[in-house]
């Protein structure tokens, strides 16, 4: 038509390039007050109102855009063109911005189709480079040489640059522009240089073209003209423009049309819609893209949408305007509840809320192909009881039923969403929204199967660059660089369906070089190819009269009419930054995005729904497990909690699937194991934890180990073949024990595949991990790029499995390329081959059916700081936590690495790392302490097993050991297990031992048989049965128990010690221990201590190595006290076999006693007995009452009492073995032997006898016989050797040991078993115990409340046979302390002392056992239990146990015997000190042979002599006598070298350097002082703040820095001249480019992106009256004040990420002002100043209290009565109080 020489005058209206722009053969004028168009074609003019163009005639006419022209155009566009005309003709280069959206691009083609301008169109993108723009080198033949790019392109053949997207370049990228737009001069890098047309052409009147040409002189067009077209920033996110470069462009604005044109545009768009509507729907775009609307923070509406929304609208006119909206706009997505409200006020302005109103599409009912129209089908959806049927792009594969594929499982959302996806489709490309796992994959794939589309999947990563998207280079075999064409582009070509998953992940900037294709369906290639719209491209080659060969060789091709764009995107996080850096999620969905597509979001499923898609999909799961899994999974989605909400994305759609699909197959695993599996929630936080396992019963789970038998290997029930694999290298082979739980991932990984003979490919990913680096590594032979396959690309051929490590550490934009492989088995690979599951065409891999994947990551979340591979894929794989094992697991699998280290010190590492490793989960330390290390510390002490425990952990720990803080915590651990880290051989404390007196015979027992009735008396019997109530049902509660081991640094008696969590009334009233023989197997498992207490009556249990202690609250069995007089007393009696595990409970007052430990029965007896439990392993006990005349045995097993009525009054009972009974009687302290009970022998006669006992001196007959009144009289006699030992003479003979307070102990040697005279040996006292004082001075006093009334119920006096001990518990001032300490030595301050009296060695010694922490306020009830502060019960052969009144257990060796393999262990753990230097020896033969030894010659001088085999007293040598050397005759030191310093000696520091140092901090630390004004009374109070909080605040800071780090992480910044080369530019390297490296630089935040503030906290501390009264009952003001101390010290320095203020609350007020925001304490006189003033408060609160509300309860004087006796309330006195608090407030109650 070009060639016609024609006048055309036409009035332009509509915008859009919809219609087609045809020649009228005649001219048309049309004479209206507008700006008229007037084209003249064969080189004339373009007249646009009065400005005309003259045309010229293009010489590359394909490049001139075609078909943008409407027949109509409105006037502002006109306007627009005018102005454009204008600047044309003033040779300036143009700026159009605007609001997102294809106007400004639609408008800059229209003025190019109008002046005929051949175009070099350029999408800018951040991948952007100086060569896009100028040159780019290409091999050809092996010749590198540059391709002039589209910037040098138009300049030098008269084009016009478009470039579009200023904002998205990186900002040193355009200036290299400047100079050819200011002056149209460039240098090139090819060594020419391009001149502006006016400079040229002078020269050439001076000079010929051809010199010109010799010094590469290009002459620029005096037709180049620049259109840039860019977004305003800062409204828009994006770079804002270069100063200089912004100078060069005339702006224009280019916003919406005005309403009315656009309404009009609208009416013509949806001629079956009412105009009232098209003028709301407009109404509200207008509204949200006005100014008010970018206030409130809304997003521009897409009112370029408008227009296919209306296709839509018009086809469906009783859609919901709604429910459309959504698409356009998805404001529930992508705004707040603000936002949401703002807009959904607007719909309701306007009468657009109607979604309820108006029906959803129903279903897709049929789908066929159109006749008339090629590449179309006809779909029929059912809306509103009505069909309607719509025609639709469709594929080239054949049509599918909806419904009828095998693999998808319709639901009534999925079919309605199917059916908006038609409606969508059939106008403008789709984008689908949804969780992750929601099936957005499933339902693409099922939308392009109903439409017979090919899919073309394309997995996008935030590395994406623009080239990864549309064009990759490549070398041809003969070495040339090439460009192959991406997925993308070959689907755009090919009519595919091409789905990009993943758009929220890729950055903006590369995703918008998309947008023309979208938008226009053109693209431009790097390559200069050029893809046209189908009819755009029908247009061309009618115009130009053009084969499509002839096109194609002019590089354009066209866009098929069928493709189509499905993108898949979770949903943006509303409030998020847009920055893609963020790992949680971002506000991805932008302006400029909401113009590219519909937009249609992926609803969770229905319960119903989801049910029925798992019963589809998994027909066998058992269906109740499979609804419990749904019930737990949509409670977990329905809640508000966020954690909760986190859970529930780990049980999306696909994990329930894949949950179902193992149930199916294995029926009987518990759902509890697979969610916790699925959520790992062994890594979860504590909260998250909880809340997860208050919707679960938590199963334990074990299984057998692996077994192979005929081919099949069997683990627990699931059973696979045996793999026969081709090369059986790659099949890994480990060292593994097996043990129930693994020693880590990788071994376990390696193990497996070992026993099931897998080969593998093993990948491990760190942070610099790229996309391109996880599929192919490019390398250059030759000079051609060669790809070698990594090994994913092997595996995946060969059908092995790939292992992928450390998947943590890869950014997860790179990893979630997995996504598509795992889930429909492809993948695209950067060298054009695709990974496809079946067969296909050329150029693919086929992936191996045996192909699998096993991934390692360390968990999420602190202090792993990796990146959260579970949170972006967890829920494509099948998920496996691995905790390091448990400890008997640990414990088993380390005996196997070192079978010869002692089990104690195994178990004490097992314990203290297990410990570490829980304080890493709470954030303690930082370091999570693996099992390999205790692995490779176990290997050691294997290896070298004379270097001590302490000093080989140091081996792990010495990295820790510059951190104090640190140092200090895993000190302590280590501590706790006895691991003496620190402590020296010689620190040994034993107590000091004092001689026993000597034995001696003192006297005589006599069991009378014979004679007369007085002397030989009956005692009848009678049998009842008990009085049983119950059972009660009892809570136990589990406490932890934090048990220390005491040996840590030094050695001492005391081996292990523990608080009992009771309250501070509670009192102790029985300790009893039992040790716990299993009654099958006969072995010695661990002793069970068991601990009563009164007030109120509990009973504790615990094992002795246990980590809990268990509590039983008894108020429903024991009687309430009775308005405070009852003082009850308990007492424990443990049961044998069958009733092991139970305990019988006495209380003596009233006579109840109970059978627990879960359910309790109980009996009555009536009040005041005492028990006697010596057998109750056997089953029995014996009551009696204090001056009563009968025993009561009690047969727990029958459930019967037998009675036996006696002649005398009791005052005590001792069992002496189980058939002979020793009685004393109450006024006369007469002994009695009571036999033959009734209940043990079968013949009995129903009576018993009863012997006297006479007991006579050794002297009789001189003076009155002493008598003994037994405090503790054993019930088993002393082994033979210890009897002999402690006589001194060897004998055989039962015996019994007693002790009484004549006595440390006495011997009755004979009794109870021979009749002949028994002979009594005594260790004798000093002074009678009984004879001491029973008062205690001082605060001891002021704490047991004073002199007793009455003797105390316990006498704590044991006897340990086998160590040939008795050992008692004594007050204070019944030892003799001035024996025991130095004369100089002030006695500690002790709850009692442990008394043994070693008969063995005739020793007797005093162990203080520590004061006891609390003691209950019932002191005068305290005493009536025990004389001094602690009760004790034997423990095991060689030990006891103490319990002090505040509930502290200890634990004490005194078995001389235990005590010395105890040392020697303990010395053998801290390894053994050799204080000689170490000596380096290289041996080497000498070639001389030793002779006969000899002593040598004696050198007069004696001067040092070093071999020679000469003299005597050298040092090495052969044969003279010397030191060193060989073959000498004797060791001889001549006196050289002979001073030597212990090795302790050597590492101490000097005194005077410690004291310098000292100094040193001293004076630093008050010049501190000075400088903040600061007392140094201040600084102690405050410091007694700080230290209490030192460990949490160095935690906290800890969990800070590490915030801080990660988002200080850097980021690689490509295209830079120095670095690490980058992969992706390998073959731009080939050519020659410079700025082909990477390099990681800290990345600039994204312009527009919101600025990082501070994040706001605030504290809010109780500072009412409350805290201050009662501080002194449980210290809750001092927990207060530390709190506020932390706090103000952890978040100093971190001013930049944290603002906190500090606000009380109290009945003052709710925000008293303590700590500004804006002005926080910056040292520790203004933090102390804080503390005063939240006292200050407290206390005056608490004076206004008492004074005002109390009444008349307190007199006046009363009110200041807190022991501050008068002084006024000023902070520094009550800071003073507060240490003493405790007890200053007892007097002080309202």
């Amino acid at each position: 038509m070009h060639h016609r020489n024609w006048l055309l005058l036409l009035l332009l209206w509509q915008l859009g390039g919809q219609q087609s722009f045809s020649h009228s053969p005649s001219s048309l004028l049309l004479e209206l007050p507008q700006i008229l168009i007037t084209l003249i074609f064969a080189g004339g003019t373009v007249k646009i109102g009065e400005i005309s163009y003259k045309l010229k005639t293009p010489r590359n006419p394909e490049l001139v855009p075609v078909k943008y022209i409407s027949d109509s155009l409105p006037q502002t566009v006109a306007q627009h063109l005018r102005w454009m005309m204008q600047k044309d003709l003033l040779g300036q280069d143009v700026f159009l911005i605007g609001p997102p959206g294809p106007f400004r691009r639609s408008l800059a083609m229209q003025y190019l189709e109008l002046t005929k301008r051949e175009v070099e169109y350029v999408a800018l993108s951040r991948d952007t480079t100086e060569t896009d723009l100028k040159q780019r080198r290409e091999i050809r033949s092996g010749t590198a040489f540059y391709i002039d790019q589209c910037a040098v392109r138009a300049a030098t053949q008269g084009r016009v640059l478009v470039l579009e997207g200023l904002e998205k370049a990186e900002r040193n990228v355009l200036p290299v522009l400047n100079n050819l737009l200011e002056n149209r001069e460039m240098q090139l890098e090819d060594g020419r240089f391009l001149m502006s047309a006016e400079r040229y052409d002078k020269l050439l009147q001076e000079h010929t073209k051809e010199e010109l040409d010799t010094w590469k002189i290009v002459r620029v067009s005096e037709d180049f003209r620049v259109i840039a077209l860019g977004l305003p920033v800062p409204k828009y996110k994006g770079n804002p423009l270069d100063p200089p470069l912004r100078s060069r462009f005339q702006a224009r604005d280019i916003y919406y049309l005005p309403f009315k044109d656009q309404l009009e545009m609208l009416y013509t768009a949806g001629p079956n819609i009412a105009a009232e509507r098209v003028s709301q729907l407009l109404s509200l775009a207008t509204t949200l893209c006005s100014q008010e609307s970018s206030n409130l923070g809304l997003p521009d509406f897409p009112v370029d949408n408008l227009l296919p929304a209306l296709h839509v609208l018009n086809a469906f006119p009783m859609l919901s305007s709604q429910q459309l909206l959504q698409r356009l706009y998805p404001y529930s997505s992508i705004l707040g509840k603000e936002g949401r409200s703002a807009v959904e006020g607007v719909l309701s302005r306007f009468e657009l809320l109607d979604g309820h109103r108006q029906p959803a599409p129903g279903a897709i009912l049929t789908v066929s192909r159109t006749e008339d129209l090629e590449g179309h089908a006809d779909v029929t959806l059912r809306v509103a009881d009505k069909d309607i049927t719509f025609q639709v792009p469709a594929g080239a594969k054949e049509l599918r039923l909806p419904n009828s594929s095998p693999t998808f499982i319709s639901t009534p959302s999925h079919s309605q969403l199917m059916a908006e996806m038609m409606q969508s489709h059939m106008a403008k490309d789709i984008c689908l929204i949804g969780t992750k796992g929601c099936g957005k994959s499933v339902i693409a794939r099922e939308f392009a199967e109903i439409l017979g589309y090919s899919i073309e999947p394309v997995m996008l990563y935030q590395d994406m660059t623009a080239r990864d998207l549309l064009q990759q280079r490549y070398t041809l075999p003969n070495g040339d660089t090439a460009w192959r064409p991406s997925p993308l582009v070959t689907a755009a070509i090919e009519g595919k369906l091409l789905i990009l998953d993943g758009i929220h992940r890729v950055n903006l900037g590369t995703l918008a070089v998309l947008s023309r294709l979208l938008h226009d369906r053109e693209l431009d290639l790097y390559d200069g190819t050029r893809l046209l719209r189908w009819d755009r491209y029908q247009t061309l080659k009618d115009q130009l009269q053009f084969s499509d060969q002839q096109l194609q060789e002019r590089s354009i091709h066209s866009i098929h009419p069928s493709f189509r764009v499905l993108a898949l995107a979770e949903p943006p996080v509303v409030g998020a930054s847009a920055s893609s850096s963020s790992n949680r999620g971002q506000q991805w969905l932008s302006p400029e995005l909401l113009t590219m597509f519909l937009y249609h979001t992926v609803t969770p499923l229905a319960k119903a729904e989801e049910m029925g898609l798992i019963q589809g999909l998994t027909p066998n799961v058992p269906m109740e497990a499979a609804e419990h899994l749904l019930h737990l999974t949509h409670s977990l989605r329905k809640t508000n909690d966020p954690t909760a909400q986190s859970l529930a994305s780990s049980l999306s759609t696909r994990q329930l699937l894949r949950i179902c699909r193992r149930l199916s197959q294995y029926p009987e695993e518990s759902i509890a194991r697979a969610v916790n599996k699925a959520c790992l929630s062994r890594f979860l936080p504590s909260l998250a934890r909880a809340s997860l396992e208050k919707s679960l019963d938590n199963l334990t789970y074990s299984i057998s180990l692996g077994r192979i038998k005929e081919g099949v290997l069997t683990i627990g029930n699931v059973s696979a073949p045996v793999y026969n694999p081709n090369e059986k290298i790659k099949v890994p082979d480990v060292l593994f024990y097996d043990n129930p739980q693994g020693v880590g991932k990788n071994k376990i990984v390696d193990r497996f595949l070992h026993l099931l003979n897998r080969p593998r490919e093993y990948l491990q990913l760190h942070r610099d991990t790229t996309v391109q680096t996880l599929t192919l590594q490019p390398s250059v032979q030759n000079g051609v790029i060669m790809y070698e396959d990594s090994p994913l690309v092997k595996a995946v051929k060969l059908g092995h499995i790939l292992v992928i490590d450390e998947a943590d550490k890869a950014p997860t934009n790179v990893t979630c390329i997995l996504k598509t492989l795992v889930e429909s088995g492809e993948m695209i690979l950067a060298d054009g081959r695709r990974i496809i599951s079946a067969e296909g065409k050329s150029n693919t891999i086929v992936m191996h059916p045996d192909f699998r994947m096993l991934v390692l990551a360390n968990r999420p979340g602190f202090p792993f700081l990796g990146n959260d591979f579970f949170g972006a894929l967890g829920d494509i794989f099948s998920c496996h936590a691995v905790d390091n094992p448990k400890p008997q697991a640990e414990l088993a699998m380390l005996k196997q690495y070192g079978p010869d280290v002692p089990e104690a010190t195994l178990q004490k590492l097992v314990a203290a790392f297990g410990e570490l490793r829980s304080m890493a989960d709470q954030g303690t330390i930082t370091y999570p302490y693996s099992t390999r290390e205790v692995v490779n510390i176990v290997k050691h002490l294997q290896k070298f097993p004379d270097e001590g425990l302490a000093n080989v952990v140091r081996n792990v720990f010495d990295f820790d050991s510059y951190n104090k803080d640190v140092r200090e915590v895993l000190i302590e651990a280590l501590h706790k297990y006895g691991i003496p880290i620190g402590a020296k051989p010689s620190s040994v404390q034993l107590a000091k031992e004092l001689p026993l007196p000597e034995v001696k015979m003192t006297g005589y027992w006599t069991i009378n048989q014979g004679g007369n009735a007085r002397r030989k008396l009956l005692c009848p019997t009678e049998t009842h049965p008990i009085d049983i109530k119950g059972p009660v049902f009892l809570r136990v509660q589990g406490h932890p128990c934090n048990r220390q081991e005491s040996r840590a640094l030094s050695f001492s008696e005391e081996k292990a010690h523990w608080q009992i969590p009771m309250s501070e009334v509670n009192i102790i009233c029985d300790v009893t221990t039992k040790d716990g023989i299993h009654s099958h197997t006969n072995t010695i498992n661990t002793n069970v201590l068991y601990v009563a207490t009164c007030n109120p009556v509990s009973l504790y249990s615990m094992k002795e190595h246990g980590d809990k202690i268990h509590c039983m609250e008894l108020y429903d069995v024991f009687p309430r006290t009775i308005s405070g007089v009852w003082q009850p007393f308990v007492t424990i009696a443990p049961l044998g076999s069958p009733l092991d595990g139970q305990v019988v409970l006495h209380e003596e007052q009233v006579g109840t006693h109970s059978d627990t430990p879960l359910r309790t029965r109980q009996a009555c007896m009536t009040g005041g007995h005492k028990m006697c439990q010596d057998f109750a392993h056997k089953n029995w006990l014996l009551f009696y009452k204090e001056n009563g005349n009968q025993l009561d045995v009690l047969d727990v097993l029958e459930g019967r009492v037998h009675s036996i009525s006696l002649p005398i009054n009791l005052k005590s009972v001792f069992l002496v073995a189980k058939d002979r009974w020793l009685l004393l009687e109450s006024n006369s302290n007469k002994k009695f032997l009571l036999t033959k009970p009734m209940h043990m022998a079968a013949e009995d006669s129903g009576v018993c006898q009863l012997h006297s006992i006479s007991e006579d001196s050794v002297s009789s007959g001189h003076g009155a016989t002493e008598v003994s009144v037994p405090q503790m009289l054993s019930c088993e006699q002393l082994p033979n050797e210890n009897l002999s030992a402690a006589l001194n003479q060897k004998i055989v003979s039962p015996n019994r040991i007693l002790a009484d307070a004549a006595s440390f102990a006495r011997v009755v040697v004979g009794f109870p078993d021979l009749v002949s005279p028994n002979e009594v040996y005594s260790f004798k006292r000093p002074v009678d115990l009984s004879e001491m004082k029973t008062g205690e001075k001082g605060s001891h006093m002021f704490l047991r409340g004073g002199l007793r009334s009455s003797p105390a119920k316990r006498d704590n006096c044991v006897s340990l046979l086998s160590a040939n001990q008795v050992v008692r518990a004594l007050p204070p001032n019944k030892v003799p302390l001035k024996k025991v300490y130095p004369k100089d030595v002030t006695p500690p301050m002790t709850a009692a002392y442990l008394e043994v009296t070693d008969l063995n060695s005739k020793k007797v010694k005093y162990i203080p056992v520590p004061r006891s922490m609390s003691v209950s306020p019932y002191t005068s009830w305290l005493s009536k239990i025990s004389e001094s502060d602690v009760l004790m019960t034997p423990l095991g052969t060689g030990g006891v146990v103490t319990v002090d009144m505040g509930g502290y257990v200890r634990l004490w060796e005194t078995g001389l015997d235990t005590l010395q393999r105890s040392l020697m262990e303990w010395r053998n753990m801290i390894g053994t000190e050799d204080s000689r230097p170490i000596q380096i020896t290289v041996q080497k033969d000498s070639g001389q042979d030793v002779t006969a030894p000899k002593h040598g010659k004696i050198d007069p001088n004696n001067a040092p002599h070093v071999g020679g085999n000469q003299w005597a007293g050298g040092t090495g040598g052969r044969d003279t006598a010397g030191l060193g050397g060989k073959g000498g005759p004797y060791r001889l030191d001549a006196g050289h070298k002979v001073y030597q310093v212990s090795q302790a000696e050597k590492d101490a520091v000097p005194e005077e350097v410690r004291r310098a140092a000292r100094e040193m901090g001293e004076k630093a630390f008050k010049e501190r002082l000075k400088e903040i004004d600061m007392s140094e009374y201040d600084a102690a109070t405050y410091e007694r703040f700080s230290n209490a909080v030192r460990r949490q605040v160095q935690s906290l800071r800890i969990i800070l820095d590490t915030l801080q780090a990660k988002g200080k992480e850097r980021q690689w910044l490509k295209n830079q001249a120095l670095g690490e080369l980058d992969d992706a530019k390998i073959i731009d390297g080939l050519t020659g480019e410079k700025a082909i490296y990477k390099r990681r630089g800290e990345l600039d935040p994204e312009l527009g992106s919101p600025q990082q503030k501070p994040k706001r906290l605030r504290v809010l501390a109780d500072v009412s009256g409350s805290m201050y009264r009662f501080n002194g009952v449980d210290g809750r003001l001092e927990r207060s004040m530390e709190a506020v101390c932390m706090v103000m010290e952890a978040l100093e320095s971190y001013e930049h990420k944290f603002k906190y203020d500090i606000v009380g609350h109290s009945g003052d007020g709710y925000d008293i002002e303590l700590v500004r925001a804006d002005k926080v304490p910056k040292n520790n006189k203004q933090r102390l100043k804080v503390l005063k003033v939240k006292i200050n408060h407290q206390s005056s609160h608490v004076f206004f209290t008492v004074h005002h509300r109390g009444g008349n309860l307190l007199a006046p004087h009363d009110s200041i009565r807190f022991r501050f006796r008068g002084q006024r309330f000023d902070s520094k006195s009550i800071l003073d109080a507060s240490r003493c608090s405790k007890f200053c407030t007892f007097p002080c109650t309202i």
